[in-house]
């Protein structure tokens, strides 16, 4: 199925909050488990988004509450997004557009590659394949927009 990008200015698609369903597979140990919460894209003094998920993480080695965070910054087009760590290390490039919807990031000693999916103007996921010595995981993340259909 050919999924569109639900708009050229990405930025202003992901302003807001999404409810965030994720599931964790550990392909080694066939460990799965999930993360359930919020994430907000909030507007940066810089001119991008900040990004923040918080909920609740089931997995054998951590059950309770978890967050992470990352700075999105306008890319090289409107339709895609430079995200980086908290400490500004470079991560990847996040689009949906057919030919960037798709990036890797080396984390010694392991490959992450993600693949971004627009399913419409209130939903979107995306899926981080790692492979390596030290992981082998599969993370496929799920959003919606909260109040969707208020935002426009």
């Amino acid at each position: 199925m050919n999924h569109q990008q639900p708009t050229q200015d990405l930025q202003a698609y992901l302003a807001g909050s999404w409810s965030l369903e994720r599931t964790l597979t550990d392909r080694t140990s066939g460990t799965n488990g999930t993360f359930t919460g919020v994430v907000r894209y909030t507007a940066s003094p810089d001119g991008g988004l900040d990004y923040r998920e918080d909920g609740t993480m089931h997995w054998p080695t951590h059950t309770g509450r978890a967050f992470r965070e990352y700075l999105l910054k306008p890319g090289s087009t409107p339709d895609s997004m430079d995200v980086f760590f908290p400490d500004g290390r470079p991560f990847h490039v996040m689009s949906f557009s057919e030919e960037g919807n798709q990036d890797k990031h080396w984390c010694d000693p392991d490959d992450y590659r993600v693949n971004y999916i627009c399913h419409g103007p209130d939903s979107f996921s995306f899926t981080w394949d790692v492979r390596g010595p030290a992981k082998n995981l599969l993370l496929e993340s799920h959003l919606v927009r909260i109040d969707a259909g208020r935002q426009q």
